[in-house]
């Protein structure tokens, strides 16, 4: 067994130091070349059987515990990888099968030698046990009290007890004025009802098949989508089913992603040619059709578009089956409806429009049309002129405020995201931005950038979200904007204007030849943008992963937030998955903040030059994703990860948060998940891990989240971020949850689990509705 033990010592230090020449010659950390030199004496001292050698590795334990409290402090899970295979072969150097051919050996001296490394390692103990009572990330405060109790008007727009769009009210603000479930008693809720949907994933889905919807609930019944488009409307008490409406969109390997992240509900007058549909659910599809169905039955509205279908594929260039599709429910008022769209990112450069259109809601006819590659021109277009290829879309989810006429949108990149030599002028315009439209004639009444020349896919992700805020006792009418760069924009939504300070700061330079970088970026002062990275914030499950992570990141271009891509490879961070995505944050009119769960996840991406308009560099076969043909460049993208698939960079990754929307102070943070479903073993270490899917909160002062890769819907307490309450999801909950109040008068909260495509997360179909004991 000795002779074993000296055999790992020796390959290890021969590893360790190896890879610590490497990383020297990068300009690393020397403590891998030290630590590899002193594993390869204590291997060699044991095959010599040399008591010494129990010293030598005492030493080693000892000197790598300085150094990683150097590096890192206190931070358990930062110390873990750092010292739990030094303190684990410390343990094996001291039993007896070790400890007796010493002896023998080396006469007394093996003694002290053991006694040595003994206090290593428990010096080692003691600090790892420390530093699990403590957690540095950890932001502790309270939510001060709310001074006002009446609803605000932007919330007042749809009754307490009800949730009629995706984010509950036209103002996407995920907040419900239910107070039945507060902190005290969250902890008794239980599932009243489970139904599935049948509806899966099946062959020739594409990866990101997934079940993003928020249900609606107007009028006494349930609306919601699945991933194939499926309409169901269900009894809220009971979970019953309806009514069930198929558009049969198929399956389509083309389509990058097939989701439906919810209907829209709308009430037309006079509608006499079709008077069984004065009330509507409208139903985007994967297909490019806007569907309106009678909100009772579930039966085509025949009096909508022709025979109750818009074909959203009308004068769109460049269009074949799977290019164009719309995810996002459209947002309803004054009588339109308004429908953004998605077009395949990084396939090529000749991608269809991502022009924006209202429609009429009980006839279905075209009212204005704003295409950001033609801004100016916005009425309607005739039957036989296409809109502008390749333009800037709105894929997530707009608003709109009728009282002030605007409808608000969030705007995505032109493809190809990582290269934009060959922008136009109104690409650069209303990329990454939200772009505000007059609601009567779709004409521009402001813009706001939040990336300039974007080159990373930082998409405005999520729905703007309004609230009204109160400043020097006046009443002023504000956007919150959340980004995937992690920056939360608060701006008056009249003009545009930030309401909290926002600074260009310098941003690195180096585009690849042909491009350029943007001099400065913005940055707002609500911020959750994670802090730049460093060589000690590599990570891994041992010190060989996490010496191979500090060489990649040294290997790699890295100069922080927003560094372009290039040939060699660039890490970028946040990456493209978002500090926030589509889910956004969920805003507390009443309490003036916002809840938010912020995502930190680093990637890669290195460019690679084409040679052609045809050859395929980074896909296999059809559709071509991230080939961007028709570009000089192919993108290679993938998560920075270490060899046996674990995140390089030091968890926690995902928290969820609470800041003052007048201040932008961040007033409490805690990390947020478990690697339970993410790892070999199901370990509930409680270490903050990646989410997708927003929040809610509600006047109870609770709020709601499932959208974390463990499969747990959890419940916290708003004034201070402690989780108060968590069921087990049977698959993956990366959805916005809702809240309502039945017709029982009993509050319910609806989560649905049907999993992420893109995550790895396990599928289903399960709608899930919880409330509190009926007595």
């Amino acid at each position: 067994m000795k002779t074993t033990m000296a055999v790992i010592f020796v390959l290890l230090g021969l590893v360790v130091a190896g890879g610590g020449i490497w990383l020297a010659n990068l300009g690393g950390s020397l403590y891998y070349i030290v630590a590899g030199v002193g594993l390869l004496a204590t291997g060699l001292l044991l095959f010599a059987n040399r008591p010494v050698s129990l010293l030598v590795y005492a030493l080693v334990i000892a000197g790598s515990l300085a150094w990683a409290i150097y590096e890192v402090g206190f931070d358990w899970w930062q110390l873990a990888p750092r010292g739990g295979l030094l303190i684990v072969l410390g343990l094996l150097l001291l039993m007896p099968w070790v400890l007796r051919p010493l002896a023998r050996k080396g006469g007394r001296l093996w003694i002290g030698s053991a006694l040595t490394l003994a206090a290593a390692i428990i010096a080692s103990a003691a600090v790892a046990v420390y530093s699990m009572t403590i957690d540095v990330h950890e932001i502790t405060g309270t939510v001060p009290e709310a001074e006002a109790s009446t609803l605000p008007p932007s919330e007042a727009t749809v009754p307490p007890a009800e949730w009629h769009a995706y984010g509950r009210t036209p103002g996407g603000s995920h907040y419900s004025p239910l107070t039945a479930i507060t902190p005290a008693n969250v902890g008794g809720l239980q599932k009243v009802w489970e139904y599935h949907t049948g509806d899966v994933r099946v062959e020739g889905d594409p990866e990101e098949t997934t079940y993003e919807v928020t249900p609606t609930l107007v009028d006494g019944l349930l609306y919601l989508c699945t991933a194939h488009q499926i309409a169901i409307a269900l009894d809220p008490l009971t979970g019953r089913e309806v009514w069930r409406y198929d558009p049969q969109v198929g399956v389509n390997k083309q389509r990058q992603h097939q989701t439906c992240r919810g209907l829209s509900y709308v009430v037309v007058e006079g509608a006499a040619a079709d008077s069984n549909c004065a009330s509507r659910v409208l139903l985007p599809t994967a297909d490019a059709r806007l569907i309106a169905l009678d909100a009772k039955t579930g039966t085509v509205c025949t009096g909508f578009g022709d025979n109750g279908v818009v074909n959203l594929a009308l004068n769109m260039p460049n269009f074949y089956p799977g290019s164009y599709y719309s995810t996002s429910p459209p947002v309803v008022a004054g009588g339109l409806v308004i429908v953004g769209g998605a077009v395949n990112d990084n396939v090529s450069t000749t991608e269809p429009s991502g022009v924006i259109r209202a429609y009429r809601a009980d006839t279905g006819e075209l009212v204005w049309n704003f295409d950001s590659g033609n801004p100016d021109e916005t009425a309607p277009i005739s039957a036989v002129q296409p809109y502008v290829g390749n333009s800037p879309n709105a894929w997530s989810l707009l608003s709109v405020d009728e009282q002030l006429g605007m409808v608000y949108a969030p705007m995505g990149n032109a493809p190809p995201d990582q290269y934009g030599g060959d922008r136009t002028p109104e690409t650069e315009r209303f990329s990454s931005s939200v772009t505000a439209l007059d609601l009567r004639t779709g004409q521009v009444r402001w813009v706001f950038q939040a990336v300039h020349h974007d080159l990373w896919d930082m998409d405005t992700p999520s729905q703007p979200q309004l609230v009204d805020l109160v400043r020097d006792g006046e009443t002023v009418p504000a956007l919150v904007q959340a980004t995937k760069q992690g920056d939360i924009y608060v701006l008056d939504r009249r003009t545009g204007e930030p309401l909290l300070p926002v600074t260009e700061e310098p941003a690195p330079q180096g585009a690849v030849e042909g491009d350029f970088t943007a001099p400065t970026q913005p940055t707002s002062a609500l911020s959750f943008k994670p802090e730049p990275l460093r060589e000690k914030d590599m990570w891994g499950a041992t010190p060989v992963d996490q010496l191979y992570c500090r060489i990649r990141f040294r290997s790699l271009n890295y100069e922080g937030r927003y560094t372009p891509p290039s040939t060699k490879g660039s890490i970028v961070y946040p990456g493209n998955f978002g500090t926030f995505n589509w889910g956004g944050v969920a805003v507390d009119p009443v309490r003036q903040i916002v809840f938010a769960n912020p995502v930190y996840l680093a990637f890669i991406v290195k460019l690679i030059p084409r040679e052609d308009d045809t050859t395929s560099y980074v896909s296999e076969g059809e559709p071509g994703f991230n080939e961007n043909f028709g570009a000089p460049f192919a993108a290679m993208m993938r998560p920075f990860w270490s060899p046996i698939g674990l995140p390089c960079q030091a968890p926690p990754w995902g928290f969820v948060a609470a800041a003052d929307l007048n201040t932008g102070e961040v007033i409490w943070k805690r990390r947020n998940g478990t690697v339970r479903d993410l790892s070999p073993l199901p370990l509930p270490f409680e270490m903050g891990v990646p989410a997708i899917g927003g929040p809610i909160v509600t006047a109870g002062g609770v709020a709601f989240h499932s959208g974390t890769l463990d499969y747990f819907v959890r419940a916290f307490d708003v004034s201070n971020g402690r989780e108060l309450w968590r069921d087990r999801l049977p698959a993956g909950g990366q959805a916005t949850p809702m809240t309502f109040q039945g017709s029982d008068g009993r509050q319910y909260v609806v989560v649905v689990a049907g999993g992420h495509g893109s995550t790895g997360t396990a599928a289903g179909d399960a709608i899930i509705a919880y409330a509190l004991p009926s007595n």
